[in-house]
């Protein structure tokens, strides 16, 4: 069965799912995946998902783990489930990670983080959004299938992650570097980031490297400026002429939004605590977000000649000198783009344009995710959801009704293949 035949049988199981979406939101968000050292990983998530899984009827299992002795199970475990298709040579993955991040302060919480709340169309708690709204999505459509007793037109695979808010180490980067789970010609769909109209696809990534830079003058007494050198006066400097990497890298790409590299102070540290001391020592970072067509190698190339360059201005003598010194404190190189013609990307477009009625564009954005990892080798991938992004915030929380229409895609985009 295929088509608009099992696209309507499914979508009719899955509209009357909201309960079964509410308790299960409600037994993962009581199930706490913290990573390491705040918490004990994800293994009592995926022991009760895998029991899940098999209670609807899915019996190709398997199980990945990454060994970290960390955690008390001694390990961080990916699990990989597929139901058989009529085409056993392609698969419609889905794709969600199970750890979640820490609530942060609780009295920003107008209830207990680990315990859902529903109101109305709105179901709070850690992690119900991010990513357990796509997580539970895809149960749907597992739920529904086996229900129904169909067989898709291929392979469905569920691949449930660890470790994606801290690194995707024993996660997904763990999967590809140790084990062949995709087919070039499958189609892979992460959800885990979108707009609250679903009109946006992800299709690529901007590459990303954080500066920490250190300036040292020598610290004297204000109303003696002459006796020392101003690292704070020199920051100040290396900050406005770092804008000319606007200039030096200026390509423009409209996939992207905003659609250019992106190079941006943020934080500073504390110098003095007197207002009449000239700091000897300034510390502040750079976020740049590049577009993938410049090397990450080629703005460290122009930043060091920037500083360099400052340096020399600011430095008075020998004894009287301006040094500063740069270091990547986090890089990432972009990798290869979605196709935006890809057969993942026009396949979510149908079923966005079904379910939501809206057209969904392919899309380019500064943010790291997930899907960079499987880009890099080699497989097009997208990340699609509608969702209101209140992930990591207090309060988070994830709409039921999206819950269920993004399943809704999910099975239209399984059913059309």
């Amino acid at each position: 069965m295929r088509g608009r035949e099992l696209y309507e049988k499914l979508v009719k199981r899955i509209e009357g799912y909201r309960d079964y979406a509410v308790e299960l939101e409600t037994a993962l968000t009581a199930i706490p995946a913290l990573a390491p050292p705040r918490g004990e990983g994800e293994c009592k998530k995926a022991e009760y998902l895998v029991s899940h899984l098999k209670e609807l009827g899915v019996s190709e299992i398997q199980e990945y783990d990454a060994p970290d002795d960390r955690v008390p199970c001694g390990h961080r475990p990916n699990v990989v489930a597929r139901i058989p298709g009529e085409d056993r040579s392609r698969t419609v993955w889905f794709m969600a990670h199970m750890d979640v991040v820490d609530p942060g302060n609780l009295e920003n919480w107008d209830s207990d983080p680990w315990t859902v709340r529903v109101e109305g169309d709105k179901i709070f708690g850690r992690g119900v959004e991010d990513n357990q709204q796509g997580l539970v999505s895809s149960m749907c459509l597992v739920k529904a299938l086996k229900e129904e007793g169909a067989t898709p037109p291929c392979d469905l695979g569920i691949l449930l992650v660890a470790d994606e808010e801290t690194g995707n180490g024993y996660g997904i980067s763990y999967l590809l570097g140790q084990h062949q789970i995709f087919g070039k010609n499958d189609i892979i769909v992460v959800p885990d980031g979108g707009l609250p109209d679903g009109t946006q696809i992800e299709v690529a990534e901007k590459g990303i490297v954080w500066f920490e830079f250190t300036v040292r003058g020598k610290q004297c007494h204000a109303s003696t400026p002459d006796v020392g050198v101003n690292a704070h006066r020199a920051a100040a400097h290396l900050v406005v002429q770092l804008e000319s990497l606007y200039e030096r890298f200026d390509a423009s790409d409209p996939v992207f939004d905003p659609p250019r590299s992106t190079f941006e102070p943020t934080l500073h540290r504390e110098n003095v605590k007197s207002t009449n001391v000239i700091p000897g020592d300034e510390v502040f970072h750079l976020d740049c977000r590049v577009l993938p067509n410049y090397e990450l190698g080629e703005v460290k190339v122009a930043v060091d000649e920037i500083c360099k360059k400052v340096a020399q201005k600011f430095t008075k003598s020998d004894e009287l000198a301006c040094t500063i010194t740069w270091k990547a404190i986090q890089e990432e190189a972009a990798a290869p783009a979605t196709p935006v013609d890809a057969p993942v990307v026009t396949a979510l477009k149908k079923g966005v344009q079904e379910v939501y009625g809206v057209e969904a564009k392919p899309e380019g954005i500064g943010g790291g995710t997930v899907a960079a990892f499987i880009r890099k080798m080699g497989y097009p991938a997208a990340v699609w959801a509608r969702m209101d992004e209140t992930m990591h915030s207090p309060n988070e929380y994830a709409l039921l009704s999206n819950v269920i229409g993004d399943s809704k895609v999910f099975a239209h985009v399984l059913a059309h293949v």
